[in-house]
Formats: C-alpha cells, sequence, structure tokens
C-alpha cells in the first residue's frame, strides 16, 4: 500500500485528488493539510510513502516544506503540483528535494502513474525536461553552494564520470548505452551507482547537483 498526504491550500482540489487516489486498491490517502508547516507536521506522524505537494500556499510555501521534509523523512518522496509548465519556483523545489513535477490539470492516469513511479524511488519528470527547466530559470535564482568539482567527481570511476555527464545531458538510459556503446543493463548498474556515491535521490536530483556543482554549466552541450 503507498500511503500519500496531500498538501495543498484548495480544499476541492484535495477532495479532488482523494477521491481519485482512495479509487486505487494500492494507494491510501492517509491525511491533508492546508499549507506547508500543516505538511510538514502531519508527515512527522503519517509517515507516508508520497507527499503531493503545492508550491505557493500562505505561509510556509511547498519550497521550504520540501526542503523540511527530505531532510526529516529521506524515506518520503515528495511529488510537486504546480499549475506552471515552467515554472521558476519548480527548480527551486527540485533542487530542495523534490523527486519531480506534475501539472495541476493532469489526467487522472498520469497521477496515479506518477504517484507509483515516485514510490518505487523513481523519478517522474524526464532528465530532459528538467535540464530544459535548469537552463531557462537557473542562471536568475540564487545558487546552491556547490562543492569543488574534484570533489564531486572523486569517487567515481572514469566509466562513472562518463554516465554522470550523460545524466546531467539529459539522456535516457537507452541513448546513454547508444553512446558509450555499453548495454542499458549496464548503464542502471552505472546509474545506481553514481547516485549511491553522490548521495542523490533520483536522476532529477542528478542533474541538480551537476549544475549547482558546476559540472554543467546553464546552456552548455554535452557530447
Amino acid at each position: 500500500m503507498i500511503d500519500v498526504v496531500l498538501v495543498d491550500d484548495q480544499a476541492l482540489l484535495r477532495t479532488g485528488f482523494r477521491m481519485i487516489l482512495d479509487a486505487e486498491p494500492d494507494i491510501s490517502v492517509v491525511g491533508e493539510a492546508g499549507d506547508g508547516e500543516a505538511g510538514i507536521s502531519l508527515v512527522r506522524t503519517a509517515h507516508p510513502d508520497v507527499v503531493l505537494m503545492d508550491i505557493r500556499m500562505p505561509g510556509t510555501n511547498g519550497i521550504d516544506a520540501t526542503a523540511r521534509i527530505v531532510r526529516e523523512s529521506p524515506q518520503c518522496r515528495v511529488l510537486i503540483l504546480t499549475t506552471f509548465d515552467l515554472d521558476e519556483y519548480v527548480f527551486a523545489a527540485l533542487r530542495a528535494g523534490a523527486s519531480g513535477f506534475l501539472l495541476k490539470d493532469a489526467r487522472p492516469a498520469e497521477l496515479l502513474n506518477a504517484i507509483r513511479t515516485v514510490a518505487a524511488g523513481e523519478a517522474v519528470l524526464a532528465p530532459s525536461a528538467t535540464r530544459r527547466l535548469i537552463e531557462r530559470f537557473a542562471p536568475s535564482l540564487d545558487p546552491a553552494p556547490p562543492p569543488a568539482r574534484s570533489d564531486v567527481l572523486a569517487d567515481l570511476t572514469d566509466r562513472e564520470r562518463d554516465v554522470f555527464g550523460q545524466i546531467a545531458a539529459g539522456r535516457s538510459n537507452r541513448e546513454i548505452a547508444a553512446a558509450l556503446h555499453v548495454s542499458e543493463g549496464t548503464v542502471k548498474v552505472h546509474v545506481s551507482r553514481v547516485l549511491s556515491k553522490l548521495g542523490l535521490r533520483d536522476r532529477v536530483q542528478a542533474v541538480i547537483h551537476a549544475y549547482d556543482s558546476g559540472l554543467v554549466a546553464p546552456g552548455s552541450r554535452q557530447p
């Protein structure tokens, strides 16, 4: 069973989401909150697998709430809900630790698939879409304090560095396999090792980390 918490200041929207989710045999809504602070408190007591998090709310916004939830409850995945396809706040939320974002007008099937994907430990946002988001908004945002580039790559093998660069370029496993002339299974192993060594939750966080660390600059092109 996937336990879900809904955090959104629009009660009607929460009701709609709850109706969709509670109709599924493998998903249960274990709580609702109307603002970020209440959402943080609810996560502490309900211990959900996934939080559906609005960004723009009174009081504690979704970005700050996401950062605190990820820090306090690292097993919990946060899926950002937004009415904007390319919203600068979405990038900030991803950098804070969210595992992806979803438009509020997404179809029910998309919502359900996103929740199941995030609960399984994957990201719901294609890395290429993450890269476009970063290239558009990262230059105008305050950067996160980056580690030295050498520190970022020190624990990676040469092949893992190649894979990390490909991830940062927004390429899928199939594309990486073709570029490096290896199997997709081999790529999956390397991706898992890269994420583990760098302490990252998923591929979206890997792309964010590559930009924040200076490995990739907004607007650059990877080979």
